[in-house]
């Protein structure tokens, strides 16, 4: 009983000196890394738990583990080779100055049609194999300002358009590696889902960031039109591209936005939201946020799979408990048919025109117009290494934006300068008649298609969850919601007004909050090591 007692008092003793010491371990929990959110990266690197360099190390094993190995989901297309001593140097600095934002020491993976000064920007295609941009994209110097280490560039649909690349060849969606993982940021929807980084970058001109976040189950964001900065990325319509960020949690989402935000004097669209942006998102965030809510619950995606239906429906049924009141929305039946053709008016004609000016920046050896690069094209029949081809899906896109017409043409401009207005005009008076928050619907109507039938697809035309945030400019954040039968992430959309971001990141936090629909893909298990210790709240 002695002993008892006194191994007892040592037992306290020693739990009361760590905590006066500010012991590591001290009421800590374990967690797996690619779990964890920013804030409890940041908590565990305040409490020496966790360093810059670990965090980078745990991210690469991942990469050596899945990507060319394992199931082989070839989404990287290059590592960066520095990434290891840029986590020291970032490491020494916290300990010497503090961090210099929610991002210090946090990898980043980013669409390979962001500019990058130290590593090659290719837009995924041969054709620029290896080209070297003079400078960082607005929002990637924003990224390495904060203190964000710029981990790796992966695969995309070739130059943002389907669903694999010359280049990087075909990715492969982690939860079942039969089906597409997306396009076209479907590169970054593989990487945060196998939790090669806490963050990742994708674009978006119809549903490229929001479609891989479903299908890959993650939390994807396009953000406002001229929120954020187009420069520096390979542009495919600028009237219609966002780039924006793809993470694990709306947390994360918001931490990312914020520190990308700001004017960019290189993009014009940007002074749009002069006063209406924010550099911290997460001050929004508020679990409680659907109480009270009003939302529209757009009515027209129902039919097309029923287990898509069944998630939505209960996702519904979440937000009502949550304390929103749900008010029915029906589109027009005109603006469902045309939405998607209208898009289509305005993007290859853009893209011819804009990827001349890109082109502009890439050295001599690189094809200055679209068609150099459809005759250059031509000059592959081949395989090369490590998934590098042909690829004739995305080429022959390349014929018909270089066909498409011009931007004077009467259908570019009665798409662009009407279709456009119109459309936003559409949906602000949904939000006006009714007074709501925010538009809902699952963000895709049915489950992915297997690999082989998805590129087979043609572009235009048909009902598209998506393009209504393209033509009106609005911001859409995607959150998980649950899973099909045969295990494959739902997500639900929030649609919100120009510059909402903050309010339906609230609202999609809280559904989060109320719903934690979210895990990890079956194909990309835990690896040995990776609990990292986070001080309790």
């Amino acid at each position: 009983m002695l002993k008892f007692v006194a191994t007892k008092a040592a037992l306290v003793c020693a739990l009361a000196g760590s905590l006066l010491m500010g012991a590591p371990g001290a009421f800590a929990k374990q967690i797996n890394f690619d779990e964890a959110t920013i804030a409890e990266l940041n908590a565990a690197f305040e409490a020496g738990t966790l360093t810059a360099e670990k965090l980078v190390q745990l991210c690469l094993d991942r990469i050596k583990a899945f990507d060319r190995a394992g199931p082989n989901l070839h989404a990287v297309i290059s590592l960066n080779p520095n990434a290891l001593e840029i986590a020291r140097a970032l490491d020494v600095e916290r300990k010497e100055k503090g961090p210099r934002s929610p991002v210090h020491g946090i990898p980043v993976i980013m669409k390979d049609n962001f500019d990058t000064v130290d590593m090659p920007t290719t837009g995924g295609s041969v054709l620029l194999e290896g080209n070297m941009a003079p400078d960082d994209a607005f929002m990637i110097k924003k990224l390495r300002d904060g203190g964000a280490i710029i981990l790796a560039k992966v695969n995309l649909g070739e130059f943002a358009n389907g669903f694999q690349s010359s280049l990087g060849g075909q990715s492969l969606n982690p939860h079942d590696l039969t089906r597409t993982p997306g396009g076209s940021s479907g590169g970054t929807g593989v990487g945060i889902a196998a939790g090669y980084a806490p963050i990742g970058l994708g674009t978006d001109t119809g549903g490229s960031i929001r479609g891989p976040s479903t299908i890959n189950g993650i939390v994807g964001l396009k953000p406002t039109h001229g929120l954020l900065s187009h420069d520096g990325i390979i542009p495919l319509a600028l009237s219609l591209d966002m780039g924006g960020p793809m993470t694990r949690s709306v947390y994360d989402t918001a931490v990312a936005l914020g520190i990308m935000t700001g004017i960019d004097p290189a993009d014009p669209y940007t002074k749009k939201s002069e006063g209406k942006f924010h550099t911290d998102y997460t001050q929004f965030l508020d679990a409680n946020a659907l109480k009270g809510a009003r939302i529209g619950v757009v009515r027209d995606f129902a039919g097309f799979d029923p287990d898509v239906d069944w998630v939505f429906d209960a996702a519904l049924k979440a937000m009502e408990k949550a304390g929103a009141t749900l008010v029915d929305v029906r589109y027009p039946q005109w603006f469902l048919h045309s939405a998607s053709d209208m898009l289509w008016s305005i993007y290859p004609p853009e893209f011819k025109v804009q990827i001349a000016d890109y082109l502009k920046t890439t050295g001599p050896e690189y094809p200055k117009t679209l068609e150099e690069m459809i005759e250059r094209s031509y000059e592959y029949t081949s395989l090369g290494e490590d998934g590098a081809g042909t690829n004739p899906y995305r080429w022959n896109f390349f014929q018909i934006e270089n066909e498409s017409g011009k931007l004077t043409d009467p259908g570019y401009i009665a798409a662009h300068d009407y279709g456009m207005p119109m459309s936003e005009a559409l949906i602000n008076g949904f939000f006006a008649k009714d007074n709501l928050d925010a538009l809902v619907y699952p963000t895709a109507l049915r489950r992915p298609a297997q690999i082989a039938a998805s590129n087979l697809t043609s572009g235009g035309g048909g009902v598209s969850t998506t393009v209504v945030g393209n033509l009106t400019g609005f911001p859409s954040l995607i959150v998980p919601a649950g899973f099909t039968t045969d295990d494959l992430p739902v997500t639900v959309s929030f649609l919100g007004q120009a510059f909402s971001e903050p309010k339906i990141l609230a609202l999609g936090f809280s559904f989060e909050q109320a719903t934690k629909a979210i895990r990890r893909p079956v194909h990309t298990p835990p690896l040995p090591g990776e609990m990292i210790e986070v001080p309790e709240n």
